[in-house]
Parts: structure tokens; C-alpha cells; sequence
């Protein structure tokens, strides 16, 4: 008997007296029914916390995202933003969240709880974290899910705070069967609740899944699910027992090699699914639902006949058999196939035919359905799977740092020449030769400082300061940025009162945001002239110096101009140190040329933003250059977190 959906207009709380619909009356052929009670079950059971869905189709990611979140939120409640995952999250993003004041003391850096962990403390819906795709997450994303999934209790230790909290977030991630054999093991056992939707097509009437309003009524559907069953799951259900039949069953339907992992999955659904039918204990008919919920297949109840036993009079095949062949009672062999007449032996049949060029033993791919793929040799494993790609410290690459030092060689690669001849040269009286001699002992080699993996340039104009300006509480985003990635800091000052030549732009490189110089620098007093082109190009031949080696480059950089637009000194003056004449617009026109060179560099490790003080008259001159830069437009104004795409 089909279920009836429930009415949208109806109160979703049930009446005392008739309690909730069982879980056997849902259809297990019906893949958004399976979806709809398996989402409701892992909202009620924090044992069951992980929920893999294979073979999702990506337009369906988002509706059941948020189906999952009203789930998890109840009917009393709004749904909570869920947490995404995907393969560019480090574990500076996920376990701890760091927040950068400046003052006029200098900078102030405070780590908290990250996203992760911040919401097992509070109060409400539990959080949800969701994984568009399994196999691309990465490996911080992936030790994070072994870590958190079915823990009673974790400990967290990084950086500074120490924090332990009980996990209360409800993962939701997506795979394709294909794929899952790049996943790990171990992760893979950490989502308890696992079923294929490959066959997920919401009904839309009269229409395919691309036609308007498509999308709305796939949520309303899914939506209507689980209205019935979300009081239950947004306070839990009451613990039920298991009994001795419903674990038999439960190791008869996995095999004997399913592992501890599955069986206590497969019994902790069957357990919820009882609880939710308000049965006093989880019997074997309950882990029968559990399993044709998820997938696994489910024999009947009466033993099957045997191939090899007499078939009933008057039914099957004739007793003679075919001509040729023995009756079947008596003519099969060990393999059950029949045995032909030959004379005294018996030839057994040629087997299956096999294509041409099949490679014995090739991996067949993952069977439609099955929820336990990676039992199937589908696809060729990685060995380290939870580990990070090992980085390179020796070679031609070693050799391509900043020179910082010199130490005595063990090999011929990078000689520093100065040095091994400076040391020759003192022992040289002391050999007694009549040539300059060098020995082994006298080679040193250079000590290089490892190349920047992400790099910040900021560009200040200081004339351009208000009497308000704000500017760490400007920067925060990017000096936060500049902070969690380790990242090198260099910054070009212009208009500086206190600079050295007020026509040229001034410069320095800082390890880190922390350096003293930086808070120093965003603090300044404003002077008279603004050499904003010859900052720019200083800018531009720093950025082309990072980004000319593409093996040892940084892996991101990030450009940030503070400045009005306003340049007063054309960009020979900032060459030369003294002016020619009149200015007029020469100062704007040459800082938005060597704009354009910035502009035209790589941008797929580049990102540029322009911070607009909003200074009036010529308020566009911000734009025009954030034009050339190809850059972002951040209102200086109003602080952090106002961007708009530059004109």
C-alpha cells in the first residue's frame, strides 16, 4: 500500500491518539520517500549523524541542503545556514576563526572556536554540514569528518584555545558510485546512514527537471516528506531496545565480513525506525525496513528451493530434459550445469562467452543501488588518501629563494661564489701553491629563505586619510587573510609626512602582518605630495617578480590600493626626484597607465582590490583606476564587508 503524502494545510504535529505513520508503510521503491525518511532519521538519532547519498544529481544538492536544515530546525524554529565544504578548506578555516583588531598600539589577534565546533555549545537545531562532493574534499575537510563523525566527546587543541565539546552537527554528503573508491575507508565508515538516488527524479507535472518552477516544486515535494515525522526529530525520540532476532538479522543480511562499523549503522536505523513506529523494541521485521531503506537487499522469508531439487508434478520442464542431455534430477554436475551424453564421460557445457580483449580479473563497475560501492574494485585506491601532498624542500626548487645566508656546501648545487673564494683566499699563503687553489673545504653554499606560498601587497596613500579613517578596521578582511595563510606582507607607502622623498614612493617587506612596521605604517601622518604613479609601478614590478616563475611563484597574492585616485606627481618625478613645471592631470593619467600593466597580468593567482575613502569632488577617480586594475570597489567608508565590482 502506497503512502499518502501529507496534507500541507494539517497541523504537523499528530494528534495524541494516533502517533505517526510506520515506518514500513513507506514505499522502498520510491527514491523520495527512502530520502525523506532517512534525512528524518538521522535529525532524530545523533548516532546516526553521517548521511552519504550516491549518485545525487548536482541541481538536487541545494533543495535537499535545505530540507535537511528545515528537518534538523523543526517547525518552531527557522533553519540555520548550512556549513559547505569543498577542496580549498584548510584547518586554519575550520577549527579555529580568527579575529584582528588594530589599535593605535598595533594589532590585536584573537582565535575562537571555528565553524566546526562553534555550535555544539549552543542552544537550538543541531548544525549541518554539507559536502557537494566526497571525493573532491580536501584532506583537512576529510581528516575534520573522520575526526567529528560519531564521536561522543572531542578535544580540540589548536593554536592557543583548548576546547572540548560533544559533536551535534549532522553531516550531508554527496558521491558518485564511480568515485568512491578515492574516498578513504575510514571515512567512508563514518556516515552511518548511506543510500543510492540515482533514481531521484522529483515528479514535476507535465514537465523535465529544466522547465520554470521546476525547482520550487521538487522543494515542495521533498518538503511535504517529512512534515509529518519533524516534531519527533527536532526533539528526538526516546531510546528503544534491540532484541537478540533484530541483531541476527542484521548479521544474516550484511555477511560475515560486513565489519562492526555496519552491523551497529544498520541497527541503530532499524532502532530509530522503531522509535519513530512507537514500538517498545527493534524486532527483525524493523531491521528488514532498516536495510530495504539503505538499499541492501532483503531475501524472503521462506528458504528458497534448491536448483538441484524435484520440481513439483505437472510444473517445469519435461523430466526427459532436452534431447542430448540427462534429466536434471541426475545429470548435474558439482556446478549444477547439465552433463551431456557422450558415451562413458560427461562434457560439461562451454561457458560464457567473453569479449575479445578482456583483461582477466578487470574491475567491474559498482553495481546500481548498492549503498557499500567500495566493496567492488571500481577504481584504483590512493594509498594515503587522508594525508597532504608532500612538499618539495630539495632540488632546483630549494635553489630559487631570497638569499639570506651562506653555510658550508655538501654538494655542487647553488656554490656561493663570493664566499668559497673569500675563504680559498685566506688559506692561500698557508698551501704554498703557485696558483689560486680551491679546496673542497673552502665551497659554502647559499641559505635561501623558503618562497612565499601567498603574498599581500598593500599600497597606502596617506594623503587620501580623513580625519575619521579607520583604516585597520578597513583592512581587517585582508589582514586577517594576510594572517591565517602565513603570508608575506609588502607595503608601498605615498604621501607620507615623514618619508624620505616626498616624491617617490617608499617600500618594505614584513615576514607577517605582525612585524611592527605594518600597524606602523597604517597610522601615518598624511604629507603634501602624492607620488600614487610611482607607488603603482613599484606595485607592478613587485607583482611581476612573485608571479614571473610559475613553478615557484606564490600560489595566491592579493593587491590592495588605499587611495583616492588623486597623484600629484607624474611618474618622471618619481623617477627623477624633481618636478618640471606645472603638474596639471599628469600624476592621474600615469598612475592609470601603470595600472593597465597590472591589470594585464595573471589572474588566476591574483586578486586585486580598490578601498574608495569617498572623497569628494572626483569620487570616480577610484573607479577609473579599480577599472584598470581589474579590481574590486570596497567602500572605505562604511568598513568591511561592502564590495561592489568596479566600473
Amino acid at each position: 500500500m502506497a503512502a499518502v503524502p501529507p496534507d500541507p494545510h494539517t497541523s504537523p504535529d499528530p494528534p495524541a491518539d494516533q502517533g505517526t505513520a510506520p515506518a514500513g508503510t513507506v514505499p522502498h521503491d520510491d527514491p523520495a520517500h527512502r530520502l525523506g525518511l532517512a534525512l528524518v532519521c538521522a535529525a532524530a538519532e545523533p548516532a546516526l549523524s553521517g548521511v552519504l547519498l550516491l549518485d545525487l544529481d548536482p541541481r538536487l544538492v541545494d533543495p535537499v541542503a535545505r530540507l535537511f536544515g528545515a528537518v534538523l530546525a523543526g517547525a518552531d524554529e527557522p533553519a540555520r545556514p548550512p556549513l559547505v565544504l569543498g577542496a580549498a578548506d584548510r584547518d586554519e578555516d575550520l577549527w579555529t576563526r580568527t579575529r584582528i583588531r588594530g589599535g593605535e598600539h598595533g594589532i590585536t589577534v584573537r582565535t575562537g572556536p571555528g565553524p566546526l565546533t562553534e555550535g555544539d555549545d549552543a542552544d537550538g537545531a543541531p548544525p549541518l554540514v554539507v559536502v557537494p562532493d566526497l571525493a573532491r574534499l580536501s584532506v583537512a575537510g576529510m581528516r575534520a569528518a573522520v575526526q567529528l563523525l560519531g564521536a561522543e566527546v572531542v578535544t580540540v587543541e589548536r593554536g592557543g584555545p583548548r576546547r572540548t565539546v560533544r559533536p551535534r552537527a549532522r553531516w550531508l554528503a554527496v558521491c558518485r558510485s564511480a568515485d568512491v573508491g578515492r574516498v578513504s575507508r575510514h571515512l567512508l565508515d563514518r556516515f552511518a546512514l548511506r543510500l543510492s538516488v540515482a533514481g531521484l527524479r522529483l515528479p514535476v507535472p507535465g514537465g523535465a527537471l529544466e522547465e520554470p518552477g521546476a525547482q520550487e516544486a521538487r522543494e515542495a515535494l521533498l518538503a511535504g516528506l517529512a512534515d509529518t515525522r519533524r516534531p519527533l526529530s527536532g526533539r528526538g525520540v526516546r531510546p528503544v531496545s534491540v532484541d537478540d532476532a533484530a541483531i541476527g538479522r542484521a548479521r544474516e543480511l550484511l555477511g560475515p565480513d560486513a565489519g562492526v562499523r555496519r552491523e551497529l549503522a544498520l541497527l541503530r536505523l532499524a532502532r530509530t525506525l522503531a522509535a519513530l513506529d512507537g514500538a517498545p523494541s527493534a524486532s527483525a521485521g524493523h531491521t528488514d525496513d532498516a536495510a530495504r531503506l539503505i538499499g541492501v537487499s532483503v531475501p524472503h522469508s521462506a528458504p528458497e528451493r534448491a536448483e538441484s531439487d524435484p520440481e513439483p508434478p505437472g510444473t517445469g520442464p519435461d523430466p526427459a530434459g532436452p534431447p542430448g542431455t540427462l534429466p536434471e534430477r541426475h545429470g548435474t554436475g558439482g556446478d549444477g550445469r547439465p552433463r551431456t551424453r557422450d558415451g562413458a564421460r560427461g562434457l560439461l557445457d562451454t561457458g560464457p562467452a567473453e569479449g575479445i580483449g578482456t583483461a582477466p580479473g578487470a574491475a567491474p563497475s559498482p553495481a546500481p543501488g548498492n549503498p557499500y560501492p567500495e566493496d567492488e574494485p571500481a577504481a584504483v585506491r590512493d594509498a594515503v588518501p587522508l594525508s597532504g601532498p608532500r612538499r618539495r624542500t630539495t632540488g632546483p626548487v630549494a635553489t630559487r629563494g631570497t638569499v639570506i645566508g651562506t653555510r658550508r656546501a655538501t654538494d655542487l648545487r647553488d656554490i656561493a661564489h663570493v664566499r668559497t673564494v673569500r675563504e680559498a683566499a685566506v688559506h692561500q699563503r698557508a698551501r704554498h701553491t703557485e696558483r689560486f687553489t680551491v679546496s673542497p673545504a673552502d665551497l659554502h653554499s647559499n641559505v635561501r629563505a623558503a618562497a612565499p606560498e601567498r603574498v599581500l601587497v598593500l599600497l597606502l596613500d596617506h594623503t587620501c586619510r580623513a580625519g575619521d579613517a579607520n583604516w585597520p578596521e578597513v583592512l581587517a578582511p585582508f589582514l586577517q587573510w594576510a594572517y591565517t595563510s602565513r603570508a608575506t606582507v609588502q607595503v608601498i607607502e605615498v604621501g607620507a609626512a615623514d618619508a624620505a622623498d616626498e616624491l617617490r614612493a617608499g617600500s618594505f617587506t614584513a615576514r607577517s602582518v605582525l612585524d611592527p612596521r605594518v600597524p606602523a605604517a597604517l597610522h601615518r601622518r598624511a604629507g603634501r605630495a602624492t607620488p600614487l604613479a610611482h607607488g603603482v609601478e613599484l606595485a607592478a614590478q613587485a607583482l611581476r617578480r612573485l608571479l614571473r616563475r610559475p613553478g615557484t611563484g606564490p600560489a595566491e597574492a592579493w593587491l590592495v590600493v588605499v587611495t583616492d585616485g588623486r597623484g600629484n606627481v607624474p611618474l618622471r618625478a618619481g623617477h627623477t626626484g624633481r618636478t618640471d613645471g606645472e603638474v596639471a592631470a599628469a600624476g592621474v593619467e600615469d598612475a592609470v597607465e601603470a595600472a593597465s600593466r597590472i591589470g594585464a597580468m595573471d589572474r588566476t593567482r591574483l586578486h586585486v582590490a580598490v578601498v574608495d575613502p569617498g572623497r569628494e569632488p572626483y569620487g570616480d577617480l577610484p573607479y577609473v583606476l579599480a577599472d584598470r586594475l581589474g579590481a574590486i570597489v570596497v567602500d572605505g567608508r562604511r568598513g568591511p564587508g561592502t564590495e561592489a565590482a568596479g566600473e
